[in-house]
């Protein structure tokens, strides 16, 4: 689906269906440097049992237009605005990485808006490493590289994917590929700088549901915890043999979680 947001070219993935009114909606949004395309199963699931499904492209990622947003803050309000495009009053919001911050804000800030919000592969504080974020600064293939070899548990290259003659090497490198210079390094400096984030959770009201990889080295499980205990209403499910990008890596494991969730 192509929509306009604030003057700008918009897409969200909708598994082929309009948005109805009637039906319950979840928002999925990316992390870092990726795209729609990442919540290939999950969003498809949904979107053909009974769920208004919007699998966002943030600005300047996958098929939406730029500029990039600097901030997760402006990233929330951003989303709320797709919402009040499709007059969408709430959502259940399912957030991976940088994606996940997003929806913390977001619950924090439209708290009438949120139903539910799923946090995958996240962590607080989103700390980056100053040569992961020099490389991406400066377009260098290794902060690419960076990227898709800590974004995946040890076993990944190692035939590890569950979709037989598929690589998630590749399948990483070429959504970061089709970014324009600096997209990268945007949004890593946004995860690095947000300081919003136990201020955020203390706002939250609406359940929470955490999924987590237990292989995970870019937001390693325990860098969840001060959020988890700040969190209330919190479920946390850990995947044993997963890494950060669960989506790809534990796509069964990480749809059933939100099914349950989202029941």
């Amino acid at each position: 689906m192509n929509l306009q947001v604030a003057g700008k070219s918009t897409f969200a993935y909708t598994a082929a269906h309009e948005v109805d009114g009637a039906k319950r909606t979840i928002v999925f949004m990316h992390g870092a440097g990726l795209d729609h395309s990442g919540w290939g199963l999950q969003s498809r699931y949904f979107g053909y049992h009974g769920f208004n499904v919007l699998a966002l492209d943030l600005p300047a990622h996958g098929r939406s237009e730029g500029p990039a947003l600097a901030s997760i803050g402006d990233m929330a309000d951003w989303v709320k605005k797709v919402l009040d495009e499709k007059k969408i009053k709430s959502a259940t919001f399912v957030g991976h990485s940088m994606g996940s911050l997003v929806a913390l804000e977001f619950a924090a800030r439209y708290p009438e808006a949120a139903e539910k919000i799923a946090l995958i592969g996240t962590a607080y504080p989103m700390k980056v490493g100053e040569a992961f974020l020099d490389a991406a600064r400066r377009n260098d293939q290794a902060a690419y590289d960076m990227e898709t070899i800590w974004g995946h548990a040890a076993q990944v290259p190692l035939a590890g994917n569950p979709n037989p003659g598929m690589w998630m090497y590749g399948d990483t490198l070429a959504r970061l590929a089709r970014l324009a210079p600096g997209v990268l390094h945007n949004d890593l400096n946004a995860c690095n700088t947000y300081a919003g984030g136990m201020a955020a959770a203390a706002k939250v009201k609406c359940p929470v549901l955490f999924i987590l990889g237990a292989r995970d080295a870019m937001t390693p499980p325990r860098a969840a915890q001060d959020l988890i205990e700040a969190i209330v209403h919190s479920k946390t499910v850990t995947v044993a043999f997963s890494g950060h990008l669960l989506m790809a890596e534990a796509p069964d494991a990480t749809l059933d979680a939100l099914i349950g969730f989202v029941a």
